[in-house]
C-alpha cells in the first residue's frame, strides 16, 4: 500500500501554525557532508564526500500501523542502521493527530516529541513527506487554495524541526493543460508561505501526471521560484493505469526511470531511492542502481539519498538494510 492510498481518506484540518518557541533553519541539498551537519560518526567510510544516507518513514511503515511500533521511534530505528537523517510521514501521525483535528497543541507536540527523540540519537531532521491534505492541483480555485491552507501547519512543522523542506503531491485531473496551471498556482501560493520560514516545497514523481517528468519540469520552470523543487522517486513513474486509480489497477503507461530521473535532478532539493525487491547478487530488480546514482552524481547533487523500501518478500528491516548496502555499493562504483 503507498502513502497516498493510505491517507486518500485523512483529515484535512486546515488549521495555520506558529510553533512557539521554535526556530528553522534550512539545509542546502547542494552542500556537500562536509559542510551540513549531518553526524558522519554513522557513515560508512569512503563514500562520505559523495552523499549521505537518509531513511524515510515509509520504510517502517508496516512495523507502525500493523506491528504497533510507536512513530516516534523513527530515530531510534534509523540511527541502529547507521543512517544520519531523517524524512518523516505525516500520515503515519495522523492517528493522533486527527483526534485534536490538527491543533496547534498536538502539532507542537508532534514537533516536541520527534525534535527530541531526533537530538537524542544525533540525527539531523531533513523533510517531511505531506499526503490527505487536499490537492495542491486541483482545477477548484477554491478546493486547491484549502488544500494549500492545510499544508501550511506542516510548513511550520518542518520549519520548527529544523527540516529543509516539505514533501507534497500534485493530483489533479488528468488533462496536461488544466493539471499544469493548476499545479503552477498551487505551488506559487504554497512556496509564498513557505519561504519567509525557509522552507522547500518539493514534488514527487507520485502517480498521475506528477510521474510525467518533462511536464514536472514545465511546471518547475515556470514556477520559478528558489524554494520550489523536486524530489526524485526512482520508483514512481506510472502515469496512467488501467482503472484510472494512482496505485491499485496495472500500470498502462509508464514514463522511462532514466529519462525521468535526468530531467528532474536540476531541480532536486532531495532524492528517493525507492526500492522492491533484489536478487541473489543483491541489486534490484525492477531499477539500475548504479545507472541512476551515476544521473544523481552528474547533476552535481551532494546531499542526502534517502531509502524508501517499499516490498513485501523482504521484512522492512532486511530490505532497508539492503537498499542502504546497494547504495553504498554504488557510491564506491561511482568514486572508482
Amino acid at each position: 500500500m503507498l502513502r497516498r492510498h493510505f491517507l486518500g481518506k485523512s483529515a484535512q484540518a486546515s488549521v495555520g501554525l506558529g510553533l512557539l518557541g521554535l526556530t528553522a533553519c534550512k539545509n542546502d541539498s547542494k552542500k556537500t557532508p562536509e559542510e551540513t551537519d549531518g553526524n558522519a560518526n554513522n557513515q560508512a567510510q569512503g563514500e562520505e564526500e559523495l552523499f549521505q544516507w537518509s531513511l524515510a518513514q515509509w520504510s517502517i511503515n508496516r512495523m507502525i500501523r500493523e506491528e504497533g511500533l510507536d512513530p516516534y521511534s523513527f530515530a531510534e530505528k534509523a540511527a541502529g542502521w547507521g543512517f544520519t537523517g531523517l524524512e518523516y510521514v505525516s500520515g503515519l501521525y495522523y492517528p493522533e493527530l486527527e483526534k485534536s483535528n490538527f491543533s496547534t497543541e498536538a502539532m507542537e507536540a508532534f514537533v516536541s516529541r520527534s525534535l527530541e527523540e531526533s537530538k537524542k540519537y544525533g540525527l539531523q531532521n531533513l523533510l517531511i513527506m505531506i499526503d490527505g491534505q487536499g490537492d495542491l492541483a486541483a482545477n477548484s480555485e477554491e478546493e486547491r487554495n484549502s488544500a494549500v491552507e492545510n499544508h501550511y501547519k506542516w510548513v511550520d512543522a518542518a520549519a520548527a524541526l529544523g527540516c529543509h523542506s516539505i514533501r507534497v503531491n500534485l493530483n489533479g485531473v488528468q488533462e496536461e493543460a488544466t493539471w499544469k496551471e493548476a499545479s503552477i498556482a498551487g505551488l506559487k501560493a504554497l512556496c509564498s508561505y513557505a519561504a519567509p520560514k525557509n522552507i522547500n516545497v518539493l514534488v514527487e514523481n507520485h502517480g498521475g501526471l506528477s510521474s510525467k517528468a518533462s511536464l514536472l519540469a514545465e511546471v518547475m520552470k515556470e514556477v520559478a521560484m528558489d524554494n520550489c523543487g523536486t524530489l526524485p522517486d526512482f520508483g514512481n513513474f506510472c502515469v496512467r493505469r488501467r482503472d484510472g486509480d494512482y496505485y491499485e489497477s496495472p500500470c498502462v503507461e509508464e514514463y522511462d526511470i532514466y529519462q525521468g530521473i535526468d530531467e528532474l535532478m536540476p531541480y532536486a532539493k532531495a532524492v528517493s531511492a525507492k526500492s522492491y525487491d533484489f536478487d541473489e547478487e543483491g541489486k534490484e530488480t525492477k531499477i539500475d542502481f548504479y545507472r541512476v546514482m551515476d544521473i544523481v552524481k552528474s547533476a552535481g547533487y551532494k546531499g542526502f539519498v534517502g531509502v524508501e523500501y517499499e516490498g513485501n518478500r523482504l521484512s522492512e528491516e532486511d530490505g532497508i538494510i539492503a537498499t542502504k548496502k546497494l547504495l553504498i555499493s554504488a557510491a564506491k562504483n561511482l568514486k572508482a
